[in-house]
């Protein structure tokens, strides 16, 4: 009864009339209503609100406050909604299947029987539905009951616009010039623009919501939108007549808050600007209105309340008015009924007009309840926004689905109006999309305004996408913020759909959690779970004189600061000097490729990064980025290489960086247009990298150069390299020490800082090492080198200490426990080695220890990518397999069914080498030879075997590229006639491709990832053009997941135990605390499982789909060898894509299908000339080796 004391402090003695003390009976009955009040209104016990969602809520509220009991009704699909809670009782309208969702709250008499059943005395029929409806009105007084609402003959007079705009004309209020009265005829619209021109707005009679209303700028178009405008408001209200009027252009809508009694009395509350529409439906309203001046204030609000008295209105209402540009006003429409933003009008005038309503309604005149003209007045501003599930991203279509997530604004000055915003609501397609309405109230429109966006902010709602980053966009933007919008805004303003969505993160990181949980990790190659699972010991670093050294900061001496502060040519004068032998440690690049599949994810590296700049600070440099690091990051890992760069950068800021570049090839397998090599050193530079160590995998000058170039162009340090091929010392070898001399000096011309020589297969003997070494150094005095290998043979440390002795600079080493093998040499072997020599590595053991002691700890958690290596191979001296791609192909030999056949695959190699004219391996050309002596040992082909067929095989996808000269030209040219008989006339290169090739676009491509993603920056420009398709899907993986890269890989490998506690940093000082609760039962229906969470406190469930559930074991029919029309699949693996529909004639060679198997392709072609039959594949199948794939019926054969 607040309301009432408030505003009748004087208390005219008439309140006994009204107001009458509550039933002695009826208050002992029931707590509940004893608590709400001592005194009841009037001899008026209950109220029913027909209506939905929020309304009546809100209007419950308050009759509880005038200690009413409430009766909600509801519709069967709103069985679960929340306003049928919030009242003391609720009756379901009619019978399951009786009327539409939608139907049920149009059904007034059934509404009105519900209410005589249950002792009803008033309804209150909120906003929309009945609301409007006269006959309604009616109904309800003839039933004996109070409507809260204005008379039915109010309702009736003002219920279309016509005849409210005949009322208006009559009391001499402006309106819009338009037509007399409602029109259906064509040639009466046509007499109107004759008369009074264009624009004009052709609206429906009957309604509202925006249906059946066309604005006509000209006379060409305008029957057809009278056309359209008509058959629109016939079908949405049953009636087609429209009225046309003047269009106003950017005009503002104003509308006037108004009350009247039972006695003539009225007030206005003042005005609301509700400009902010789209489509005709209010989106964001202000009150006061903003920048109104004031006698054109004072006119429009005497002109409601002059307009409402000649009615004789009673009881709530809103006088709409449209300003135009000039601050004239037009009258619009009364609504005759309470509005979705009567909160503002409350906010700024401290009057609650529901309960001033209710009160009305129930006798009580406007001087009883305080409400006279002079004692209304306003305070402040208020906005309010209305929060729906709709998307604005798709044209603000409704989004439907389980709220997840809820959790909403508050504190001062935030007033929120809920319905069904709560979490595990069920949002349904029946209704109004609205969630909650959220007013804000401040002293200013800024504070206003910054207060809104404030709780904006602070709301989270997850599981159904939300209006939330629209309406910030539109609070953010200059003509709000000035508070200038007009009716049109919304629509005349593209780039608010620019959006900022919520990053959603943890929700989506749940998402990944709940798919370990529920399928185990995703990750390929995963074998098992990791062996480690407890948390890491992290080291600790002593000084000389026992003092422990700080490593919460990064250390800062080291040779980086020589290339920072005099460049890279000082750099290598530096390193030169040096006595000592500088080393290069290789555990964060290279160790992990060759031994963990290159599976080591940033989080890793960064927790040891401050130690490693202490311990590690005379490092010639830091290995630890590019090559194979660059497409596993977000092949594998989900991760960007970039972010992993910038992030090393920051914590290890003394150590030079160095990064594989593939000469034209860039980090990618092939060769690129020269600007995306350009542009990809240029960013690479920028962000980190220090040394670019350019190779090519054929020793190709042509296309090294391209790569040098570009690094000089950037500014970076150039580590010109040669690769080294087999052994030197065996004179049946091409590659001797004059072919090594001769390419030492091209790369020499080509002005390289420092050369480097790169052993990728570890076949560099300690005695060809110093010769190889000696004779460089012999002739090139002042050249710095560094020496790259790799311990597949065992003799690592002994050629490493040969190249030191012979005069190189700087050697490869890793950490113990990342070392050895096809990893690199020892760094405590080499350090010992190298002890007393004169040629000591200036690092510190006992400090490389302690960090050892990480790494030994980190391989365990690493564990299930374990490549199961036992000891050295001296066989490489034989097959020449590079370090990690002998990791690579056991690990590949044992996927694809080839594990026993190793030894197979081993000789199968060496002769593929042959095959090919013994080429430099190293990747890409590793990859060639490798996939040859995959694709022999399969289909049991030997060297002849090869040569004999080559016409007709098909081999593999790398193969063909190599002879086609897209990886550059061999030493020594292509073997003949097997590079013919191969390509069956496919082009043949004999220049570097790189000359053939388009400059990409970079300006396109960075458009089309804006357009694509949302956002872009010149690394992803430069990730896209080194792997265009990788990186789309990398994106699309972290739109699914969010960023994983800030899991600890232990959550991101396997799931945890149920009710372990465990914590994510998502951003510094923002922590997620995460326990699994449980894994739900699947569901037959749908094949998913719900997983339970809790996180930081809250229990969230994510549904995730179980890829055990819907697993039909397909077994595929075999090829039969004898019958040479069926086309068998060459090995196990995944259809890529199918070249060829049914009955599509083919000629023998035409390529069919192309199959995937790990990371080679392979393309089956046409055995021979026929129409393709019976197609038993489809894309994305998984096939294995000989499984029929189609049939070639040759012709006249079907």
């Amino acid at each position: 009864m607040a309301e009432s004391e408030h505003h009748a402090p004087h208390g005219d003695g008439t309140y006994s009339e009204v107001f009458d003390d509550a039933h002695p009976d009826t208050r002992q009955q029931q707590t509940v209503h004893r608590i709400r009040a001592n005194s009841s209104i009037m001899q008026l016990k209950k109220i029913l609100v027909a209506n939905r969602g929020e309304i009546p809520i809100r209007i419950f509220r308050t009759a509880h406050e005038l200690s009413l009991q409430t009766v909600a009704v509801f519709s069967y699909e709103d069985r679960l909604s929340m306003h049928r809670q919030k009242a003391d009782e609720a009756y379901v309208i009619g019978k399951r299947g009786q009327y539409t969702p939608v139907g049920a709250y149009l059904a007034g008499d059934e509404i009105i029987k519900i209410a005589l059943q249950h002792g009803v005395q008033m309804i209150h029929p909120g906003y929309g539905f009945l609301s409007e409806n006269a006959q309604f009105a009616k109904n309800v007084e003839k039933a004996g009951l109070i409507f809260v609402g204005p008379s039915h003959e109010v309702i009736d007079s003002l219920g279309d616009k016509v005849s409210a705009r005949a009322l208006a004309i009559k009391a001499g209020v402006p309106v819009v010039p338009g037509t007399e009265g409602a029109v259906d005829k064509f040639e009466d619209v046509k007499k109107f623009t004759d008369e009074y021109g264009f624009p004009i707005i052709i609206k429906a009679a009957f309604g509202g919501g925006g249906r059946g209303m066309r604005v006509v700028r000209e006379q060409s178009t305008l029957e057809d939108s009278f056309n359209r405008a008509t058959s629109e408001a016939k079908s949405a209200f049953g009636n087609g007549t429209v009225f046309v009027e003047r269009f106003l252009d950017k005009p503002k809508h104003i509308e006037v808050q108004l009350l009247g009694d039972n006695h003539g009395n009225i007030v206005h509350l003042y005005e609301r600007d509700c400009s902010v529409q789209r489509r005709h439906q209010k989106v964001v309203e202000l009150a006061p209105a903003k920048d109104l001046p004031q006698e054109v204030r004072d006119a429009l609000l005497s002109d409601a309340v002059k307009l409402a008295k000649s009615v004789n209105y009673r009881n709530a209402g809103t006088a709409e008015f449209l300003v135009d540009q000039q601050n004239r006003y037009y009258f619009i429409e009364i609504n005759p009924r309470i509005q979705v933003e009567h909160t503002i009008t409350e906010e700024i005038t401290g009057i609650d007009i529901i309960a001033a309503q209710i009160q009305i309604a129930a006798g009580a005149t406007l001087a009883q309840l305080g409400l006279t003209q002079d004692r209304i007045s306003t305070r402040g501003f208020a906005i309010q926004c209305r929060i729906t599930t709709e998307d604005p991203a798709k044209q603000f279509q409704p989004d439907t689905g389980k709220i997840e997530v809820y959790r909403s604004a508050g504190g001062n000055g935030v007033r929120l109006d809920g319905g069904n915003g709560f979490a595990g609501a069920i949002i349904t397609p029946h209704y109004d999309s609205m969630l909650v309405k959220c007013t804000c109230h401040g002293s200013t429109y800024e504070i206003a305004r910054r207060k809104m966006l404030r709780a904006l902010v602070e709301f989270r709602i997850r599981g159904v996408k939300t209006n939330i980053p629209f309406l910030a966009s539109l609070l953010t933007h200059p003509t709000f913020i000035d508070g200038n919008c007009w009716t049109t805004f919304i629509d005349d303003t593209p780039e608010l759909f620019d959006l900022v969505g919520g990053q959603n993160r943890a929700q989506k990181l749940l998402a990944y959690l709940g798919d370990v949980a529920v399928n185990g990790s995703s990750i390929k190659g995963q074998i098992g779970e990791p062996k480690f699972k407890g948390d890491i010991i992290m080291p600790e670093l002593y000084a000389e004189d026992g003092q422990k050294i700080d490593t919460s900061v990064p250390c800062q001496k080291g040779w980086r600061n020589v290339i920072v502060q005099e460049g890279p040519e000082a750099f290598a004068k530096a390193v030169r000097a040096n006595k000592g032998c500088l080393l290069m440690d290789t555990t964060w690049r290279d160790a992990h490729q060759s031994l963990l599949a290159t599976r080591v994810r940033t989080v890793d590296l960064l927790n040891i990064a401050k130690e490693t700049s202490h311990a590690y600070s005379n490092l010639y440099s830091l290995e630890c980025w590019g090559g194979a690091t660059f497409d596993v990051a977000m092949r594998f890992l989900y991760e960007d290489p970039w972010d992993r760069l910038r992030k090393m950068r920051k914590l290890i800021p003394n150590i030079p960086f160095q990064m594989l570049l593939r000469g034209a090839n860039g980090v990618a397998y092939s060769s690129l247009p020269d600007n995306a090599i350009y542009h990809f050193c240029e960013q690479a530079k920028k962000h980190g990298v220090d040394i670019f160590r350019v190779f090519d995998a054929l020793n190709d000058i042509d296309q090294l150069e391209v790569g040098i170039k570009a690094v000089h162009k950037a500014g970076g340090v150039v580590e010109g390299t040669v690769c080294y091929s087999g052994d030197m010392l065996n004179p049946k070898k091409k590659y001797n020490l004059e072919y090594y001399l001769s390419l030492v000096g091209k790369l020499v011309e080509l002005k390289i800082h420092i050369l480097g020589i790169k052993d990728m297969a570890g076949v560099l003997k300690p005695r060809a090492a110093t010769l190889l070494i000696g004779a460089i150094r012999e002739k090139y005095p002042d050249l710095p080198i560094h020496v790259h290998t790799h311990d597949s043979a065992g003799t690592g440390v002994a050629s490493m200490v040969a190249c030191a002795n012979a005069g190189a600079d700087a050697v490869d080493t890793a950490t113990d426990s990342l070392s050895g093998m096809t990893s690199q040499p020892s760094v405590g072997a080499v350090l010992a080695s190298l002890e007393g020599s004169g040629l000591d590595p200036g690092l510190n053991v006992h400090h490389i220890r302690a960090v050892d002691t990480y790494w030994a700890q980190l391989r365990l958690l690493y564990s299930p990518f374990e490549a199961g290596l036992t000891g050295p191979d001296p066989e490489v001296y034989e097959h020449e397999i590079p370090g990690g791609q002998l990791t690579n192909m056991m690990f590949q030999a044992s996927q694809l069914g080839l594990g026993a056949q190793w030894a197979e695959t081993k000789k199968a190699y060496e002769q593929a080498n042959d095959l090919l004219g013994d080429i430099v391996k190293v990747t890409p050309t590793s990859k060639v030879v490798g996939d040859l002596a995959q694709f022999m040992v399969s289909n049991k082909l030997d060297f002849d075997d090869v040569q004999k067929k080559a016409g007709e095989l098909d081999f593999p996808g790398s193969v063909l590229e190599f002879f086609e000269g897209l990886m550059g030209q061999p030493y020594g040219g292509f073997p003949e006639p097997l590079r013919t008989n191969a390509l069956r006339g496919r082009r043949k290169l004999d220049k570097r491709p790189g000359l053939s090739l388009e400059p990409l676009d970079l300006v396109k491509i960075k458009k089309e990832i804006h357009t694509k993603w949302g956002s872009v920056t010149e690394c992803d420009v430069a990730s896209y053009a080194m792997y265009p398709k990788v990186f789309d899907d990398y994106k699309k993986f972290i739109q699914k997941y969010g960023d994983l890269s800030v899991l600890p890989t232990r959550y991101f490998l396997s799931r945890p135990e149920i009710g372990e506690e465990f914590h994510v940093e998502l951003e510094k000082g923002k922590v997620l605390i995460l326990k699994l609760l449980a894994v739900g039962p699947l569901s037959d229906a749908t094949g998913q499982r719900e997983v339970f969470y809790e996180m930081n406190g809250e229990v969230r469930q994510v549904v995730v789909q179980d890829n055990n559930a819907a697993v039909e074991n397909t077994s595929r029919p075999k090829a039969d060898p004898g019958d040479s029309s069926q086309v068998g699949a060459p090995m196990s693996g995944v259809v890529v894509e199918i070249r060829v529909k049914e009955n599509s004639e083919v000629k023998k060679g035409d390529p069919l299908a192309v199959l995937s198997a790990m990371k080679m392709e392979m393309v089956i072609s046409a055995p021979h000339a026929g129409v393709v039959g019976n197609i038993q594949i489809k894309e994305g199948d998984s096939v294995g080796g000989s499984d029929l794939i189609c049939k070639i019926l040759k012709e006249g054969h079907h």
